[in-house]
């Protein structure tokens, strides 16, 4: 489908709506994205920041901008694509309150919304791992948070405790199980308190959002090309990155599975993204990141499950949904990952010891 933006839009990048095809693409539910064809037949991705999200993109331009200069700088041959600038210089094109990015388009590469096959996680684990080990020697400090809190496990705790206070009896009897469920698992986040403070549990730079399709894989050897989708590029624990990669691709279904027998966990896959991701950073993760790398995907998936559950005892404001439930659901589906998680985990620490360098 073509679509027409605003010319003032298309001006700050050079291009005119009569000289360019615009096509909407991608399968994001955040930011809207579109394939820019110029005359020259150069492609190119156009971006709009969801403000309702990303209350300050200004925060996400300049963390780009820095780190994209920083790995010119030190790791030129890095395929990092960060936005361009707009022919008069700035990070983005703003109009009417609206935030645009042009990105340049990575040829000969696909993203996937699903696995297919351990080497997959392989390549997309070893990609997000080789970001945060070239930025190992990056101060953090020059970084803003875009979304304060996001992996905060603390904080997403607190507002759930507040949502049960506050919401009416009816929804409290219908997620009653979850709820239990929710204050069960509360001692990982003890477990998590009691290393956070640790000298070897270093903020690093992390992609903060590492499901497979902010990867870009070659498209027909499935090798790992680069990150993408950089809004949440921000400082935080390794657990981030690696957990939510756990939480994700290591089953083979979505959070909006309603069968919670099929919700296991497929071994293959998580041997291969402990795999990828120990390949790039297992000679600089700390022994106290080494003995939470399981602990990271516990972390992500009670994370997870938590935020669905607040959203649906908040009235589902945040999370679309497509039936009165599903987001009661979707907190059942991560809370039986979860309990994959701890039902498997012998083989699964046997996994990672034996993937240890």
């Amino acid at each position: 489908m073509e679509l027409i933006l605003d010319e003032a839009i298309l001006k700050a990048y050079g291009f005119s709506k009569n000289t360019v095809t615009l096509q909407q693409i991608g399968s994001g539910l955040i930011n809207r994205t579109y394939l820019l064809l110029a005359p020259n037949q150069q492609k190119y991705i156009l971006q709009n920041i969801n403000v309702r999200v990303f209350h300050n993109p200004s925060a996400i331009a300049r963390n780009v901008s820095t780190i994209a200069n920083y790995l010119k700088t030190n790791y030129p041959g890095y395929l990092f694509p960060a936005p361009m600038l707009t022919i008069n210089g700035s990070l983005m094109a703003t109009h009417h309150g609206e935030y645009w990015r042009l990105l340049p388009f990575v040829s000969d590469s696909v993203a996937f919304d699903t696995l297919n096959e351990p080497r997959q996680a392989y390549e997309a684990a070893q990609q997000f791992g080789k970001l945060s080990f070239l930025l190992n020697g990056f101060d953090t400090a020059q970084l803003s948070p875009t979304i304060p809190g996001f992996h905060n496990l603390t904080l997403r705790y607190e507002q759930f405790t507040f949502a049960l206070s506050q919401c009416s009896e009816p929804l409290k009897k219908e997620a009653e199980q979850a709820i239990a469920m929710a204050l069960q698992y509360h001692f990982i986040l003890a477990y998590y308190h009691s290393y956070e403070h640790r000298h070897d549990f270093p903020d690093r730079v992390i992609h903060h959002d590492t499901k497979i399709s902010n990867v870009l894989l070659n498209e027909t050897s499935y090798e790992g090309v680069c990150v993408i989708d950089l809004d949440t590029l921000m400082p935080g624990k390794f657990i981030s990155d690696l957990g939510d990669m756990l939480r994700s691709y290591t089953c083979a279904f979505s959070e909006n599975e309603t069968n919670l027998e099929l919700i296991k966990i497929r071994l293959p896959y998580f041997k291969a993204t402990i795999q990828g991701y120990l390949s790039a950073m297992g000679t600089i993760l700390t022994p106290t990141e080494k003995e939470l790398i399981l602990f990271s995907g516990k972390y992500m998936v009670y994370m997870q499950a938590l935020r669905f559950l607040t959203d649906y005892l908040n009235g589902s404001i945040y999370y679309p949904v497509a039936y009165p439930n599903q987001n009661l659901d979707r907190a059942q589906n991560q809370f039986k990952l979860l309990k994959e998680f701890f039902a498997n985990e012998k083989v699964l620490q046997d996994i990672i010891e034996d993937c240890l360098p």
